[in-house]
């Protein structure tokens, strides 16, 4: 995640706030100003602003792509814009609205996008260290919300939407995902690894019809007050693909006994049944199979701990994030091993 204007890390060049804020203005037709870096998606940038001819309250946020390298896959803001105007037609799915574009002249002058500021909380109950926890009945509340919510993405209807033209993904095609990441990383960021992607291969269940995915859906990608969400964020690696793919990752960090990374159990948290009979109630596809798909997740979990903990190595970290990650994978492995029995 970007901690600091203008430095999506060690490897690619600074981003002027100064020349965003300038490139912003010219693209939304009004001036824009008082860039400050937030916490948000890990790859890309993310500013709010100010409108300088407006209320001084009324702010809006920059998403940038990482100078320097293609904007492509996850880094392609632009593609995220995309899905976030199409989600605008859904009413049961809310959205940051997508207010201008700018495509920039990649990689050296990165596209970006602006859209409305929602105000709200972003955090996983469960999982997040170091928090205040919101009463345990707005809890409860926002994870019912997330559930319908969820179930509501997967209703979407691709062709009203203009989203129909994306390729669907296979369950074979995510396991090579994750089993392409583990071969970059070292011997001892894997153990086991490889047993559970022949076992995942050899037990693949049977698709579902192909819905739109946000891929990384949870209470910590959502912003809420009380016990309702206001919007989904982070759509950097939305896909088209089997919906149980987003279920089983959501109700993942539901379970503290399931999760890896789970700090505690949150006073009000439901826990993955009550969420998965809200998530059916709601009209969400099938919920079969989900055990597979729980050892996927706690597989795709552990490739990108892997991931994480290999760029913190290269970058000559012994503490913080990337170590804590390095000792957790051997756990998510395990896991993931187990869930298939």
């Amino acid at each position: 995640m970007p901690g600091q204007a203008g430095t999506p890390g060690p490897d690619h060049p600074v981003v002027q706030p100064a020349e965003l804020a300038e490139r912003a203005s010219a693209a939304a037709g009004r001036p824009v100003r008082d860039l400050v870096p937030l916490q948000g998606g890990a790859s890309s940038l993310t500013f709010r602003a100010r409108w300088a001819d407006g209320p001084a309250s009324e702010p809006l946020v920059l998403k940038v792509a990482p100078p320097g390298v293609p904007p492509v896959r996850n880094r392609d803001v632009l593609r995220q814009a995309k899905v976030l105007r199409s989600l605008a037609k859904e009413q049961d799915v809310l959205v940051p609205e997508v207010l201008f574009e700018d495509a920039g002249t990649p990689p050296d002058v990165p596209p970006l996008f602006g859209m409305s500021f929602v105000a709200g909380e972003s955090l996983d109950p469960n999982i997040d260290p170091d928090i205040t926890l919101p009463a345990p009945a707005d809890v409860t509340g926002r994870a019912r919300h997330a559930a319908e919510t969820l179930a509501a993405l997967h209703r979407t209807d691709l062709a009203r939407t203009g989203l129909d033209g994306e390729p669907a993904g296979t369950l074979p095609a995510e396991i090579d995902r994750w089993v392409r990441a583990f071969g970059t990383v070292p011997d001892d960021l894997r153990p086991g690894a490889d047993a559970v992607a022949e076992q995942l291969g050899a037990t693949v269940p049977r698709a579902c019809d192909p819905v739109l995915l946000h891929g990384d859906y949870r209470l910590g990608n959502t912003l809420c007050e009380g016990s309702r969400l206001r919007a989904v964020i982070d759509w950097e690696i939305w896909s088209i693909g089997d919906p149980r793919l987003d279920l089983a990752w959501f109700l993942l960090t539901a379970d503290p006994d399931a999760h890896p990374s789970a700090q505690r159990r949150a006073p009000g948290m439901p826990g993955p049944d009550e969420l998965r009979a809200v998530y059916a109630d709601a009209g969400g596809p099938s919920t079969e199979n989900l055990e597979w798909f729980e050892a996927l997740a706690l597989f795709k979990l552990a490739a990108a701990s892997a991931l994480i903990a290999k760029n913190a190595r290269r970058r000559g970290e012994t503490s913080g994030f990337g170590a804590r990650a390095a000792e957790q994978v051997p756990d998510m492995i395990a896991r993931a091993r187990t869930a298939l029995v």
